[in-house]
């Protein structure tokens, strides 16, 4: 099956996530991922979208992807599964998660 365009918004890519998550590691008593979404006032400029054309490289080079979207993004969930030893160091001692890019009140 060739993809030629797959377009999707931020917030489909954070719910296609949660939806792997819940397969792969479901949450206690029957919550699910999504209930952790919050909103947020989005910063100027920030991407709305996410739009890939392969036509170009698949014409001009005859290469097409080996995933989807839908199994690369599966893939690469299950890879952090896999390799928690090299992410769980930087999020105790480097980034704790907190929300970067957004301007501080006062500075400009």
């Amino acid at each position: 099956m060739k993809i030629r365009w797959q377009v999707s918004t931020n917030l489909a890519v954070v719910e296609a996530i949660c939806d792997i998550l819940d397969n792969r590691r479901p949450r206690s008593a029957g919550r699910r991922y999504r209930d952790l979404i919050t909103f947020v006032a989005d910063r100027p400029g920030h991407d709305r979208r996410y739009a890939i054309d392969a036509s170009k490289i698949e014409r001009d080079l005859g290469w097409t992807p080996r995933e989807t979207f839908d199994s690369g993004l599966a893939r690469t969930v299950d890879w952090y599964f896999q390799n928690e030893w090299w992410w769980r160091p930087i999020r105790r001692e480097r980034y704790a998660g907190e929300r970067l890019g957004e301007a501080r009140k006062g500075v400009a």
